[in-house]
């Protein structure tokens, strides 16, 4: 595998890490108790910010390549950026839902629960199908000079494609919501 396909499998590992946040809350909220919805601002902030800005360009970048090397495969896959752009339509939605509730606006538990387990659900579905079938065929069809290509505007800080400075800030963001998670579940024990 590519160096660009193994960080993005981390920073999938990393985004699984928190949808787990997002389910703990939710099983709390469900339970009749008050999730931590400093948390939940947290992780919602996170996803309105990194994927467009890092992640999601990296695979566009990859998908444009797979495009004009395997278009049978690029099919296959359908169309990804309209699959990024429900994404960030989800991540509203559950942005509204939260807000709603922090504003003491009804909304019901189950409709609370639907939105979370919505978002959650897709995305690890896009997650999946990015694992299984456009990472192997962009590994199987592109070329070392495709790469090279993916990699220099990674790296052009004239890009606009995000450097390491945010990168490192956004792992940071991500520690923090997992060390405040931690810790609520450490106090409730």
């Amino acid at each position: 595998m590519t160096k660009t396909i193994e960080i993005l499998r981390e920073e999938h590992r990393s985004i699984e890490k928190l949808l787990l946040v997002l389910e703990q809350e939710l099983e709390i909220f469900e339970r009749r108790e008050r999730p931590d919805y400093e948390i939940l601002q947290a992780v919602i902030n996170y996803f309105q910010d990194y994927p467009d800005r890092c992640h999601h360009p990296k695979e566009d970048m990859i998908f444009a390549k797979l495009k004009a090397r395997d278009p049978v495969a690029a099919e296959v896959i359908g169309d990804l950026e309209s699959d990024h752009q429900q994404e960030a339509k989800r991540l509203r939605g559950l942005a509204q839902a939260v807000g709603s509730i922090l504003t003491d606006h009804d909304l019901p538990r189950q409709a609370f629960g639907k939105v979370v387990r919505d978002f959650v659900g897709n995305q690890r579905r896009h997650m999946s199908m990015e694992e299984r079938v456009l990472f192997p065929a962009a590994a199987k069809a592109l070329r070392p000079e495709d790469w090279a290509g993916i990699d220099a505007q990674l790296n052009d800080q004239r890009d606009p494609l995000p450097d390491k400075a945010i990168e490192e800030r956004f792992k940071l963001r991500r520690e923090q919501i997992l060390a405040w998670e931690q810790d609520n579940r450490s106090a409730a024990i």
